[in-house]
C-alpha cells in the first residue's frame, strides 16, 4: 500500500480543527416537571494557543458546558470533539485514558491530595499513567509557577494562592491539548487572583497552551484573548480582545444579570 503527503488543501484542513468543539449540545437534567435543560442546543469552538473566558448569570450553563468539553459529564444530545475525537464515541476506559493524557482541569477548590506533598501532587497525573516525568519540563513549570522552593510541603502548609498554582502544573505538567478551568480565583484573595491569572496567562503566551476559562468576574475575564457569554444555556455573544470596561458594557448590554465585583468599574 502506497500513502501520500496530503494535499495543501486537506492540510490546512487539519490545521483549522479546532482544539474543541461543541455541536447542538443538549444537557437536560431531571425528567418531567423538574427537568432541568442546562444547555440548550449550544455550538462553540475553541482554537489552539487561545484563552477563551466563559461568563453569563448564575445558572446559564457555564459549568455544565466546561464539564462536557472536558468529558466530566456527557451531553443528552449533540456532539463535543478534542481535536478530531468525538468524545461520545469513547467507552469509560478510553474516557478516564484522554482526561488524564490530553486535558486538565483546574477546580476551584484546588482538589490536591493533602496526604502527598506538592511535588508528588504536581507529578500525580503522570504517576497514575505510568509515565516518567520530563524532570527539565517539571523543574521548568514549578519555577514559572513560582513554587519551585514549596515543592516538599505538603497542601496544608502552603497558602490558597500556592495550593492553587500546584493545582495549575499538575493541570499542565502532561503538556495537555487543553486546560479547563472552573473558577479558579474563586477561593482567593485578590492579590493571589492576578498572580494565578498572570501565569495562566504565561502559559497561553510561552507554552501555546490552550485554557478554557468559567468565570464571573471582569477582571479575571480581561485576561483572555475572548469571552463567550451564555444565557440560558445558549451562546448570546462573544467578546474579543477584552478589558475589564469592554466585559461590563457587554454584561450591561445582555442584560445577565451579574453584579460586578466591588472596585471593577474604570479598570482596563
Amino acid at each position: 500500500m502506497t500513502t501520500t503527503a496530503p494535499s495543501g488543501r486537506l492540510r490546512k484542513a487539519m490545521e483549522d480543527v479546532p482544539a474543541s468543539r461543541i455541536v447542538g449540545g443538549v444537557k437536560i437534567y431531571g425528567r418531567g416537571h423538574t427537568e432541568v435543560r442546562a444547555l440548550d442546543g449550544i455550538t462553540a469552538e475553541f482554537h489552539a494557543g487561545q484563552f477563551t473566558a466563559i461568563m453569563g448569570p448564575s445558572g446559564c450553563g457555564k459549568s455544565t458546558l466546561l464539564h462536557c468539553l472536558a468529558g466530566l459529564d456527557q451531553l443528552t444530545e449533540g456532539h463535543v470533539m478534542l481535536g478530531n475525537t468525538d468524545l461520545g464515541t469513547l467507552d469509560d476506559d478510553a474516557m478516564t485514558v484522554l482526561r488524564r493524557e490530553r486535558i486538565g482541569f483546574v477546580f476551584q477548590a484546588f482538589n490536591l491530595v493533602p496526604t502527598l506533598t506538592a511535588a508528588e501532587n504536581v507529578l500525580l497525573p503522570l504517576t497514575l499513567g505510568g509515565r516518567k516525568a520530563d524532570r527539565a519540563w517539571v523543574d521548568a513549570l514549578v519555577t514559572s509557577l513560582g513554587i519551585a522552593d514549596r515543592m516538599r510541603h505538603r497542601p496544608t502548609e502552603l497558602s490558597g494562592g500556592q495550593q492553587q498554582r500546584v493545582a495549575v502544573a499538575r493541570a499542565l505538567v502532561t503538556r495537555p491539548e487543553l486546560v479547563f478551568a472552573d473558577e479558579p480565583t474563586g477561593n482567593l484573595d485578590s492579590r493571589a487572583a492576578v498572580e494565578l491569572l498572570a501565569r495562566i496567562r504565561e502559559a497561553v503566551n510561552q507554552y501555546g497552551q490552550t485554557v478554557v476559562m468559567v468565570t464571573h468576574d471582569p477582571r479575571s475575564a480581561a485576561y483572555a484573548d475572548r469571552v463567550v457569554f451564555l444565557g440560558d444555556g445558549r451562546l448570546v455573544s462573544e467578546l474579543a480582545s477584552p478589558t475589564t470596561d469592554r466585559v461590563l458594557e457587554a454584561i450591561r448590554e445582555l442584560g445577565a444579570g451579574e453584579q460586578p465585583p466591588p472596585g471593577t468599574a474604570g479598570e482596563g
